[in-house]
Parts: structure tokens; sequence; C-alpha cells
């Protein structure tokens, strides 16, 4: 069994016939994991719930995945956390589980900026304390955990007002704990570009490569969040100069962006000048996986006036569309079968955590008679461009009626695996199998 994925394959030898099947793009906005607005949900106490099932059904029915889950610890500045408030994470975690969503998760103490909002971060040791005490949840519930913000530190968990990190070395200190906190499979994210590139020695020359994408490293793992996302000529001290937005368009291509706006500008507007690029192509060039639904009202009041918002809605990270398949004509069971297939990536960004990718074949009951691992990483179906699949597979022997050849691009976790709300569906007509998460590419008979 053999896969490869790139944009010219080898042409099809001309003894070999092969049925060419075309698919229709769909123009619905529909929820898929990973990715897109997010929702906000702050939890300053220890309520001990999770978020109700009716929320969370009113979010995929409108679209969404993703919730932001900020915890504040304000009453444990100086303690541990209490047992309460840690079951109370759970339950938003456990929550998120039953409903088929994720979240991007973030830590702080305070949610304001003056004086009366002090301390608005706790010392070094109290903090590592924390992220301690929250460790196990953490690798518990990662596969619900899309991203984590570096948080904790200053107002907001933003890193910029702050009483006890002003050293370098404290915030690398904060990174590295929670690099090891969570599994290798998921990312953090740093306020602005010019913290990774200070934090680890990194320049814009320096960027990730094909070669170093989705490893292991701190590297590859260290995103970015923007929130005053396209308010003002510098994101309101976001970048310092052209090069750090230029490193963040660069890394951006294999890490998570995400964020919200935090005033109106004219920056924001749908289409650019001579003078900014305007947000559709900035979203593109910084590769955005996720936005705020809630955050800034004038600035999504505008794109919705615009015209441009359910564009953004449909393009925030990746939206995967078949183009063309071709198979073999006359299957036989018992024999070879030749799949070449096409997709496209009409979103934002690519997938960006580890994602299974495997051809099914079912009978006319439903019934699987066999699966075959893609040797194509998703991560790498890149924005823009068309990627094709091409492989040879071994149909069963004995087969015999009406099979269903179907793409499933599952979550890779145990725990989710089986679940076809986190499993992706391709933005086509008639594909998505929504019982199964199965998306039928192509049906025939033996």
């Amino acid at each position: 069994m053999a896969a490869n994925c790139n944009k010219n394959p080898d042409p099809v030898e001309p003894q070999e016939k092969l049925e060419t099947v075309t698919y229709t793009a769909s123009e619905e906005n529909f929820p898929n994991p990973e990715r897109g607005f997010y929702q906000a949900s702050e939890t300053h106490s220890a309520t001990g719930q999770g978020i109700a099932d009716a929320v969370i059904k009113a979010s995929r029915k409108q679209g969404r995945s993703l919730y932001l889950l900020e915890f504040y610890l304000t009453d444990y500045v100086e303690t541990d956390i209490s047992e309460e408030y840690l079951q109370t994470i759970r339950k938003k975690f456990q929550s998120l589980r039953d409903g088929g969503m994720k979240c991007i998760l973030r830590f702080a103490y305070s949610n304001g900026f003056d004086a009366k909002d002090k301390p608005w971060d706790a010392t070094t040791q109290q903090v590592h304390r924390h992220l301690e005490q929250v460790t196990p949840l953490l690798r518990e519930f990662y596969d619900v955990i899309f991203v984590v913000q570096a948080g904790f530190i200053g107002s907001w968990g933003e890193w910029y007002y702050t009483d006890h990190f002003g050293a370098t070395s404290d915030r690398k200190a904060l990174v590295d704990a929670l690099l090891a906190a969570i599994p290798e499979s998921r990312q953090i994210e740093l306020r602005t570009p010019g913290y990774k590139m200070r934090l680890y020695g990194l320049s814009l020359e320096d960027t990730i490569t094909h070669a170093e994408a989705h490893l292991p490293t701190a590297k590859a793992r260290i995103g970015g969040h923007n929130d005053c996302y396209l308010s003002s000529a510098n994101d309101v001290g976001t970048f310092v100069g052209v090069k750090d937005r230029q490193y963040w368009e660069a890394e951006t291509k294999y890490t998570i962006m995400g964020g919200e706006s935090c005033e109106l500008a004219e920056f924001c507007h749908c289409d650019g000048t001579e003078k900014y690029k305007g947000a559709l192509k900035d979203l593109a060039a910084q590769h955005f996986t996720y936005l705020n639904l809630g955050y800034h009202p004038s600035v999504l009041k505008r794109w919705r006036t615009e015209g441009c918002m359910e564009e953004i809605q449909k393009r925030l990270g990746y939206r995967l569309v078949l183009e063309e398949g071709q198979f073999s004509e006359a299957p036989r069971s018992g024999e070879a079968f030749k799949i070449v297939l096409k997709i496209r990536n009409d979103g934002f960004a690519s997938v960006m955590n580890p994602r299974d990718a495997e051809f099914v074949l079912t009978d006319k009951d439903g019934s699987i008679a066999a699966s075959y691992k893609i040797d194509s990483d998703p991560r790498f179906w890149m924005p823009g461009e068309t990627s094709t699949i091409e492989q040879t597979i071994d149909l069963p022997s004995g087969l015999t009626g009406q099979y269903t050849l179907s793409l499933n691009l599952p979550d890779p976790c145990e725990t989710l695996h089986n679940n076809p709300l986190f499993s992706i569906r391709l933005a086509n007509e008639n594909t998505w199998q929504e019982e199964t998460g199965f998306n039928t590419i192509y049906t025939f008979s033996l």
C-alpha cells in the first residue's frame, strides 16, 4: 500500500481505465472541529457546573465548534486552587467532550488593568504551583483542548500588565513548563510574535520550514493569538515593525493563529487599499484559524454590513473541498483498486492538530468491509492549494453487491475517534454522512 500527496502526480498509465467523478462544492456554513468563530466562557468561581447541553447544541447549530474557556484564579493568588474549582474545570471539559466541542484554553488572575484590579497575577512560584495542579486535567482532557494560550501573566493573561513577570527568564520558564504540561500534539500561543523571538532567540530568518513543521519542538509548537486584530497600524502594539508581521505570516503556515479585534479602525474593512490589505487578504496572509464571535461588536458589524462576514465564517481555518475523483472501472473483489482524489483547501489555514485519514469501504447496510490508512497528512493540505491523494487498495475477496467508498478524517484521540461530531466534514454537496462522520466519494457494485 502506498500513497503520496503532491500537486503534480504522475499521469495515469494509458492502460488503466479510470472512471472520473466530479463533486459539487457546498456554500453551507457548518461546524467542523478545531476552527471557526468561538464563543467565550469565563469562570470566576467554583460553580460546579459545566456548559449546558442546550447552549452547546445551539452553538453547533450556528456553525460553531469552539469555546474560549477562560479560568480566572483570582481567589487563589496566594493559595492552592481549591478542589471545588478544579472539579468545575473538569466539568467544563467534560461538557465539551459530551457535546462535540473543543476549546481554546487560558488561565488568568485579573480581567482589568486599573489599580483596583490588582493583583494582576500571582508570584512566579505560585503560578507554577497552579500549573502543577491543573496539569493532570490538561492531560486527561487534552482531546478537547484545541490550543492553550500562554495566559497566567498579567491582566486577562495577555502578558502586558504584570506584577511578577518582568524578567524574560521567568516568562520563558512558564512557557517551557506549559509545553511540558500538555501532550506534544498540542500547541501554545503567545500574545505577540516578539515574545517568541525574544524567548527563544529567533528571527525572521528562522521561521518554521516544511521539514520542521509539527515536530515536538518548542519552535514548532508555539503559535500566536492577536487580541487587537486589525485595530491599528500595529494592532495596538502587537507588532513592533514590519518584520514582526512577516514573521507571523510565515510561521502560521504551520502554527495556530487566532484572536479578536479590540476596536474599530480603518484597517478592518473587508477589502483593502494601497495602505492596508483589508480583512479578507490579511486573514489569509496570517492563516487565521479562529476569531471571537462576540468582540469587537463594531468590527463584526462592519464585516456584516460590507458583506464579507459569511465568507470569513466559512474560511476560518481549513475548508476542504473535493474537486475530482478517479476510480478503477469495473472493480472486482480480491483485486487492486486505484483511487486518485483531488482535494482543495479554500480556508485561510490548514488543519493544525494531528488528524487521521483513511478510506472506508462499507456495504449497502453500512457495515464496514475494510478500511485503509492514507499515507498523507491533512496538516499539509495547504490553503489555496489542491492536494492529490493517489493510492491503490486491495479489495477484500468474496464481496458482492453495492459498496460505498468514503473518506474518513476522524480525531486520532481514542476518546473521540468514533464520534462523528469530531470528524472533518468536506465542503461538498451530498457527501456527508452525519451518523458516521464519513464523506462519501464513490459508490460501485461488485
